[in-house]
């Protein structure tokens, strides 16, 4: 197994590395390891290959694995939608990024608990750049207003950029426009500090790079 996955690990950053370089030779890309459908001892061994960021959808799971594996310098991030009643557990497990901050109704309820706990939390804020009922997020449109009220309303949580999940989709150019709007949404808020563009997964990272995105989250192409 391990070499199966030093195979799928190098050949995925072969495949970011020719798509960073075809955007910028000077844009750095970084690679998240979807581990939600992997278990404790298949993150050991891609971590034994190398791979050091490792993400969760839920809650609980990001704290099983994360406690089962705590003897190892891993760097955890939350990327599923974040329930009000898991707040508190979040924080103590003190995640690296949360990617999923999707309201300011969310972002409220997280400020205040850290707030009392006298802890910061690093966060991107969530959009529907594809307008699927399906998907979280905010909606492009109110993203730079929400951007700037969460940064004023809440100073425990650290914004740093926004997360996407590309359009469901089979037609590149559909795709492509879901990534394209997360990137003219995020070159709005640099300004405010925004440098984390997160969007991209195992079956579209190609196009999500090609389109400005600096983070990455694969999960099946890793762990198959």
């Amino acid at each position: 197994m391990l070499t199966s996955y030093m195979r799928n690990l190098d050949l995925v950053i072969r495949k970011i590395e020719r798509a960073r370089l075809a955007y910028n030779p000077h844009h750095i890309v970084s690679l998240l390891a979807v581990s939600k459908y992997a278990t404790t001892e298949q993150i050991q061994i891609l971590y034994e290959c190398g791979q050091r960021a490792f993400g969760e959808n839920k809650v609980q799971d990001l704290k099983h694995k994360a406690q089962t594996l705590e003897s190892l310098p891993l760097e955890w991030h939350m990327i599923g939608t974040l329930q009000e009643n898991k707040i508190n557990t979040l924080i103590d497990l003190a995640p690296t990024l949360l990617h999923s901050l999707d309201s300011l109704k969310l972002a409220i309820a997280l400020q205040k608990r850290l707030e009392s706990n006298g802890k910061n939390m690093r966060a991107l804020l969530q959009l529907n750049t594809s307008f699927e009922s399906s998907k979280s997020g905010v909606p492009p449109a109110q993203a730079q207003e929400l951007y700037r009220e969460i940064l004023t309303q809440c100073p425990n949580i650290k914004l740093e950029g926004i997360m996407t999940i590309g359009a469901h989709s089979k037609d590149y150019r559909t795709i492509e426009k879901s990534f394209v709007l997360a990137k003219e949404v995020f070159d709005c808020l640099q300004d405010l500090g925004a440098c984390t563009l997160s969007m991209g997964m195992s079956e579209d990272f190609e196009i999500a790079i090609a389109c400005g995105a600096n983070l990455v989250r694969i999960g099946s192409r890793l762990f198959a």
